[in-house]
C-alpha cells in the first residue's frame, strides 16, 4: 500500500479517536467533513482513471481535484490578508524549489536514485510550507499547491520547448506527494506552534484564546462586559 494511503488511514484513526479535533478546528473542518474528504480521495484514487484534458495533460481526481478544492476552500476561509499572502508566497517558493531539486539535484536516471523522489518533493514542500506559511491553513494550502505549481512549471517548459512529455496532475505518485506535503505541513505547524504557544505563556495564557492568529484575553473581555453591565445598571437607576 502506498505511503499516502497509509497516512490517510492514520489520520482517519486520529479523527475517530478525537485526537485531531484541535487541528480540524484550525482548518475550519468538522470530523465528518474530514472523513468524507479522506474517503473521497481514497475511492477516487483507486477506482477513477485519470481524466485527459489534452493528449499530454491529464489530472487525477483524488490526487489533484479534491486536494486543490480543499486548498481553495481554506484560502477563502483564511481570516486575514496576511495569511493568504503567506500561503501564496510559500506555495510559489515550494513549487520553485521542488522543480529545481527535480531538475538539477536529483539524478535523472531512476535507477540511480536511492529514495523515491516523490517523497523528497513532499518533504520539501511540507517544510517550506510551514516555514513560510506558519498558520495551519496557510501551511496546508502551500504544501498542496506547491506540488501543483511544480507540475505547472514543467508543463509550461515542455510547451515552450515543444517537448511531448505528458503532465499528470496528481497522478503517477502525485497522490502520495500531495497528501504527505499537506499533512506534514500541518503537522509541523501544529507541533511547533504548540511548543511556541507554551513558551510564550503556557498556563499563564489559560484565560486567553486565539483570534485571527493572535492571543486575545478572555479575562479582559469578561471585565469589559462586567463594566458595561455596571454602566447599564447605573443608567437604569438614573432614569428612575
Amino acid at each position: 500500500m502506498a505511503i499516502g494511503m497509509i497516512l490517510l488511514i492514520v489520520v482517519s484513526i486520529l479523527i475517530f479517536a478525537g485526537l485531531a479535533e484541535r487541528v480540524l478546528d484550525r482548518l475550519r473542518l468538522s470530523d465528518k467533513a474530514a472523513i468524507a474528504i479522506i474517503i473521497a480521495i481514497v475511492v477516487s484514487t483507486i477506482f477513477l482513471p485519470d481524466i485527459n484534458v489534452t493528449e499530454n495533460v491529464s489530472f487525477n481526481v483524488g490526487g489533484f481535484v479534491i486536494p486543490v478544492a480543499l486548498a481553495i476552500y481554506l484560502f477563502i476561509k483564511a481570516e486575514t490578508g496576511k495569511e493568504r499572502w503567506r500561503a501564496v508566497i510559500a506555495a510559489v517558493v515550494a513549487g520553485g524549489v521542488i522543480y529545481a531539486t527535480q531538475r538539477y539535484i536529483l539524478p535523472a536516471e531512476p535507477e540511480a536514485q536511492n529514495i523515491e523522489p516523490n517523497y523528497v518533493y513532499a518533504i520539501i514542500a511540507g517544510i517550506i510550507a510551514y516555514v513560510l506559511g506558519r498558520s495551519r491553513r496557510a501551511a496546508f494550502i502551500a504544501g498542496v499547491m506547491g506540488v501543483v505549481i511544480t507540475d505547472i512549471i514543467q508543463m509550461v517548459i515542455n510547451a515552450i520547448n515543444n517537448i511531448p512529455a505528458p503532465t499528470r496532475f496528481g497522478g503517477a505518485g502525485g497522490v502520495d506527494t500531495t497528501v504527505i506535503a499537506g499533512v506534514l505541513a500541518v503537522l509541523l505547524a501544529e507541533i511547533i506552534g504548540e511548543i511556541r504557544e507554551r513558551l510564550q505563556g503556557g498556563t499563564e495564557k489559560k484565560e486567553m484564546h486565539f483570534e485571527k492568529g493572535h492571543f486575545v484575553s478572555t479575562l479582559g473581555e469578561s471585565e469589559k462586559k462586567s463594566q458595561k453591565d455596571d454602566e447599564e445598571k447605573r443608567g437604569d437607576k438614573d432614569e428612575k
